[in-house]
């Protein structure tokens, strides 16, 4: 369900997303804003799942994950969700999506080395209801960054 944001929330938002580690009476400075408006509205966001949690964004490769892997699998009618939910769980998966298309659902996944995409794979063929999976190993990373402005 698509939440009505107004345009406080909107701003809320983008300080967050540009840099969640700064106060509340930093951004109610920044946006002209009560202390308490900010908590409130910060709460109520939280409280409805637009504001999922607070991370820091880190340059994976930085710390040993040198392969970034997207990966196709084609799943037996009706397990497709069984199956989402077991590769979900798998350290290396960053990314699960259903899509439309050839294929039923792409991963993104993130390994130290070519090793940890060997097993990753093998598991993912040896999953019950798994056909087939087609690899693509990225190159080079152009962009990667899910923030987007609300």
């Amino acid at each position: 369900m698509k939440a009505n944001l107004d345009e406080i929330d909107k701003k809320l938002l983008k300080e967050f997303i540009r840099n969640a580690r700064q106060s509340f009476r930093e951004i109610a400075k920044k946006l002209n804003l009560s202390v308490g408006t900010v908590v409130s509205r910060t709460k109520k966001l939280e409280e409805d799942g637009i504001i999922k949690g607070y991370t820091a964004m880190i340059d994976h490769e930085k710390i040993g994950y040198e392969l970034t892997a997207i990966i196709e699998i084609v799943v037996s009618k009706g397990k497709l969700l069984d199956v989402e939910r077991e590769v979900s769980k798998l350290n290396s998966t960053c990314s699960v999506y259903d899509v439309t298309g050839l294929t039923d659902a792409i991963v993104i996944a993130k390994f130290r080395n070519r090793e940890e995409l060997s097993h990753f794979t093998k598991t993912l063929l040896s999953l019950p209801f798994v056909e087939r999976t087609n690899t693509h190993v990225v190159l080079t990373t152009v962009k990667e960054d899910f923030r987007l402005d609300p």
